[in-house]
């Protein structure tokens, strides 16, 4: 599953801040100290007296404990809960008050996913997400859930299936925005009551079959072609349409139509080597014989003037 390397990585860090036996430096100081001086005075005197010193300081040494800023502490009195402790040292009774557990307030990142999940239009999809969130209540998360930080990410997962199972692809991969926050929302729903707070979910990935995404690519591709052409019709159509306006004024000005024809032979003999073939009707109507002359003659004199350029064949 992607993401399992940091999910079991969130529950040995989460599991290591939950154990009870924590040395520390005061209940090692005072353990040596009890070591230090009864038995050596014991040893002197032969007094068994001193051997209940060494044992106050071994009873005397479970009571100091330390919690790291960044967590609280549980503290059950004979099995009732009595209230938090920390950060920094504190003291319990022995014996009588245990610790359970010590609630790590930071922020925590927890991977889930999706795998192999129906959208609405039936397509399955792979989903990987990131969770960020954090304790605001560590007594609701003591005493309300039994793990909290396994039951925040067995809530995530659903929730992003009940989501998934509601959208269509489309909307899934154009709607990342909305459906992190819907997930958001729900998951913070229903992880309230644990004392947990959702800060922002991140969808890393979406895998959809290879099968589909061969086909979506066809279809994208067909639906730009199409746009192409729509397109290029379009053109055509507006190019059509100032023909038409340009025959009209060409229809009753002769002079300007002339003017037209003597352009086109303008820009088609300005060229080298160029070659151009003008329909017999379209030089008695428009009169380019006259022009199409004078214009040979010009290019005669051209070539005479300087025999390497070649004259263009009319």
């Amino acid at each position: 599953m992607p993401g399992m390397d940091e999910v079991l990585a969130t529950r040995r860090a989460l599991r290591a801040s939950r154990s009870q036996s924590r040395a520390n430096v005061v209940s090692v100081t005072i353990l040596l100290g009890s070591v230090l001086v009864a038995l050596p005075l014991m040893a002197a005197t032969q007094n068994p007296l001193f051997l209940l010193l060494f044992l106050i300081g071994v009873f005397l040494s479970q009571s100091p404990k330390i919690a790291k800023q960044w967590e609280r502490a549980v503290v059950l009195r004979l099995g009732k809960y009595t209230g938090l402790r920390g950060p920094g040292l504190f003291w319990i009774t022995p014996f009588i008050e245990t610790i359970t557990i010590y609630i790590d307030q930071r922020v925590i990142t927890t991977s889930f996913a999706a795998e192999e999940t129906l959208t609405s239009d039936t397509v399955p999809v792979n989903v990987d997400a990131v969770l960020f969130w954090m304790v605001h209540d560590s007594e609701k998360a003591a005493l309300e859930v039994q793990d909290y930080a396994q039951a925040v990410s067995w809530a995530a997962q659903t929730g992003l299936r009940d989501i998934i199972g509601r959208t269509s692809l489309s909307d899934l991969l154009r709607g990342r925005e909305r459906i992190e926050a819907e997930l958001q929302a729900l998951i913070d729903q229903r992880s309230n009551p644990w004392g947990v707070t959702v800060q922002s979910v991140e969808m890393r990935d979406i895998v959809i079959p290879t099968s589909l995404q061969d086909a979506m690519s066809r279809e994208a591709q067909a639906s730009r072609e199409k746009s192409a052409r729509i397109i290029l019709g379009q053109a055509e159509v507006e190019i059509a349409h100032l023909f038409f306006e340009a025959a009209k004024s060409y229809e009753n000005n002769p002079t300007a139509l002339h003017l037209r024809a003597m352009n086109i032979l303008y820009e088609g003999l300005k060229e080298k080597g160029a070659l151009m073939v003008v329909p017999s009707n379209v030089v008695e109507s428009m009169g380019l014989g006259g022009m199409m002359g004078a214009a040979a003659l010009r290019q005669q004199a051209m070539t005479d003037a300087n025999p390497k350029v070649a004259s263009p064949a009319v």
